[in-house]
């Protein structure tokens, strides 16, 4: 999943980035609130980390600009302000989530396993295709009950082809959201990637998860 950080504080981004992408997410920062702005309107993101107290334009009126220009992304609010009427605006302005620094690492990461959650109506937390399972919280998958072990970007690879369930993947797509780069330098890698997920999920299996679509790239599926 492809997440973008808004934090002027380089400390603080530079630890949030590393925290999530250990997790396998991939990862864009930026440390200006209008600059921000115009990346989260540029590209495809699963989620935004947002500080408030931002040069260049405050956090709540990027946010603003954001839902008004029907970006529905999840956003987490970061933000050293504790008082309750900073978290209610924030929150109004069309926030998802709210945390105050200083904070541990593992409740944001957790936060934002949970926000990734909601906005694929996974309530439960554990994806499913199939016989396929996924659990993001434990990392573990399985197929038919019987548990695969995957490298991290094999895992993060096929997060995002669960999350996008019966929906066409181009490689373009999969190259921001998993390895966070332009599609043209990562041709190859993809069909790599794919083909040893294929080895480890399809292989000796009746049916067949992942499917390639002529032309367009790739989908998960268990029709």
């Amino acid at each position: 999943m492809r997440i973008l950080v808004v934090e002027d504080e380089a400390k603080v981004a530079s630890f949030v980035r590393r925290a999530l992408e250990e997790e396998s997410y991939a990862v864009d920062v930026c440390d200006d609130g209008a600059k921000g702005l115009e990346l989260a309107l540029a590209g495809c993101y699963d989620l935004i980390v947002l500080d408030l107290m931002l040069p260049g334009m405050p956090g709540l009126e990027v946010l603003k600009a954001l839902r008004k220009e029907q970006v529905t992304a999840p956003v987490l609010i970061l933000t050293a302000r504790s008082e309750l009427d900073q978290k209610v605006k924030g929150l109004d302005a069309g926030a998802d989530d709210y945390l105050t620094k200083p904070f541990a690492i593992e409740e944001l990461v957790a936060r934002v396993r949970a926000l990734l959650r909601r906005g694929t109506g996974e309530a439960a937390g554990v994806l499913q295709v199939g016989d396929l399972a996924l659990n993001p919280a434990t990392r573990e998958v399985t197929r038919g009950g019987q548990r695969i072990e995957l490298t991290a970007k094999e895992y993060a690879l096929l997060e995002y082809l669960m999350r996008n369930a019966g929906r066409v993947l181009t490689r373009p797509m999969i190259a921001e959201h998993v390895w966070n780069q332009d599609f043209d330098t990562f041709t190859n890698v993809i069909d790599v990637y794919v083909n040893y997920l294929r080895n480890k999920i399809d292989r000796g299996q009746e049916r067949k998860l992942i499917q390639t679509v002529r032309g367009s790239g790739y989908t998960l599926k268990a029709d």
